[in-house]
C-alpha cells in the first residue's frame, strides 16, 4: 500500500512487512496541527466527503503477534480518534473501506459490515499477522456485523468493544469486559451542537439558488427587472430563508430530546413554525405586500423548509434507526414537494394580480 495513494495520512513513522502479507502503514498515536485543522474542517465544510484513509492494515507502537486488533471506517476522524486513544498501546488497526462514512453511519448503510470485514481479514492474512483470533470491533458497529459469520469464514472471533475509545485501554486491562458505562451511547447538547455544523453547511450552499429565484420572482415586471422591488419584497423572504435554516440545522438538534413528537420532520417543522411566526411578529414593519398572498406562501413552505433541513440530521443521532427515516421520507417528501408547488404558485398568483393578469 504506497503511502502516497492515501489522502490525509498522518506521516508513517516506518513501515513493517511480513511474509504473506502487504506492507503495513506505522503511525503515531500523536495529533499534528494538521489533524487538529483537519477535524474543524471537516465539520465546517464538504471536506467530510473526502477526509479517508487507506482501507489496510496499520500499526501502532510495536505491535507483535500477541497484540490486539480493532476494526475502524476509512472516514480519517474515525480513524484519528481510534489511533490517538491507543497512545502507549501496541496495536494493529484495520480499516475498512466505508467509502469515507463513519462506523456508525457505515453500519447503517452495510459498508462497514460482515462482508467487507471479512474481505479485508483475508486480503491482509491476518492469521499471519497475530496469533491469536480475536478482533475487536466498535459497539457502533455491531448493527453491520455478524460476528458468527466473521468467525465462522475467518476464524476470528468478534468483540465488540465500548462505545468511546476512550474507554478502550481500561477496556483492555478489564480482560474485555464492558461495564455499563462503556455500553452507554450518550448524545447530550454539547454532542448535538457539535454536529451542527454538518447540517448548516449544505442547506447554505443551496440558499444562494433560493435568494436567486425570489429576488428574480419579486423583480420582474412586464417591463423588466426591477432591482428595487426585488430588493424590497424579496427581503423578507430572504430572512425567511436564513431562519428555516437557523431552525432546522440549529435549534431542531440543539433541542431536539426537549421537542415533542419522535419524528425529526415533525419536530423540524414545529420548531419552523414557532420561528416563522416569531418572526412574523418582529419583522412586520419590513412587510410591502398589498395581499396576505405572500404571508400565506411564507406559512406553508418556511416551516416544512425547517423540517426538511431537520430530516437530514438523522443519520447523526442515536434517536432513529434507518427503517424510521425511510418511513418518514416516503410520508415527507411527497408533502414538500406538494408544499413547494403550492406556496410557489400562491406567489405567482400574487404577482399576476399585481400586474393586473388576475
Amino acid at each position: 500500500m504506497g503511502i502516497e495513494k492515501i489522502s490525509f495520512l498522518p506521516r508513517p513513522l516506518g513501515v513493517k512487512k511480513a511474509a504473506g502479507q502487504p506492507a503495513v502503514s506505522k503511525v503515531s498515536s500523536e495529533w499534528t496541527w494538521t489533524d487538529h485543522f483537519g477535524q474543524i474542517r471537516c465539520r465546517i465544510s464538504s471536506l467530510r466527503m473526502r477526509y479517508t484513509v487507506g482501507p489496510g492494515l496499520y500499526a501502532v507502537g510495536e505491535p507483535d503477534r500477541e497484540s490486539d486488533v480493532f476494526v475502524t471506517a476509512n472516514y480519517k476522524l474515525s480513524f484519528d480518534i481510534l489511533r490517538r486513544e491507543l497512545k502507549g498501546l501496541n496495536a494493529w488497526i484495520i480499516v475498512l473501506d466505508t467509502k469515507g462514512i463513519n462506523v456508525w453511519c457505515a453500519a447503517g448503510k452495510g459498508t462497514f459490515g460482515t462482508d467487507e470485514l471479512i474481505s479485508r481479514i483475508n486480503e491482509i492474512n491476518l492469521h499471519n499477522v497475530v496469533a491469536h483470533r480475536r478482533i475487536i470491533v466498535p459497539q457502533l458497529g455491531a448493527v453491520g456485523v455478524n460476528a458468527r459469520i466473521v468467525q465462522q469464514r475467518t476464524g476470528f472471533r468478534v468483540y465488540f468493544g465500548p462505545v468511546h475509545a476512550k474507554d478502550i485501554p481500561a477496556y483492555i486491562r478489564a480482560g474485555y469486559i464492558k461495564t455499563p458505562e462503556m455500553r452507554l451511547v450518550r448524545f447530550n447538547m454539547m454532542d448535538r451542537l457539535v454536529l451542527t455544523p454538518m447540517e448548516i453547511n449544505p442547506a447554505m450552499k443551496k440558499f444562494p439558488l433560493f435568494g436567486l429565484i425570489i429576488l428574480l420572482l419579486f423583480g420582474i415586471q412586464p417591463s423588466g427587472i426591477l432591482f428595487k422591488d426585488a430588493w424590497e419584497e424579496g427581503m423578507p423572504f430572504l430572512i425567511f430563508g436564513l431562519t428555516a435554516v437557523f431552525s432546522g440545522a440549529f435549534m431542531t438538534p440543539l433541542l431536539l430530546p426537549f421537542i415533542p413528537f419522535r419524528s425529526f420532520a415533525v419536530k423540524g417543522w414545529l420548531t419552523g413554525v414557532i420561528a416563522v411566526f416569531a418572526l412574523m411578529q418582529g419583522i412586520g414593519g419590513f412587510w410591502h405586500y398589498s395581499s396576505l398572498l405572500p404571508l400565506v406562501a411564507a406559512y406553508i413552505f418556511f416551516p416544512l423548509a425547517s423540517s426538511y433541513i431537520a430530516l437530514q440530521f438523522t443519520g447523526s443521532t442515536t434517536f432513529t434507526n434507518m427503517s424510521g427515516v425511510k418511513k418518514e421520507l416516503k410520508i415527507g417528501v411527497p408533502v414538500y414537494l406538494t408544499a413547494t408547488a403550492t406556496s410557489l404558485l400562491i406567489l405567482v398568483m400574487y404577482r399576476l394580480s399585481q400586474w393586473g393578469i388576475i
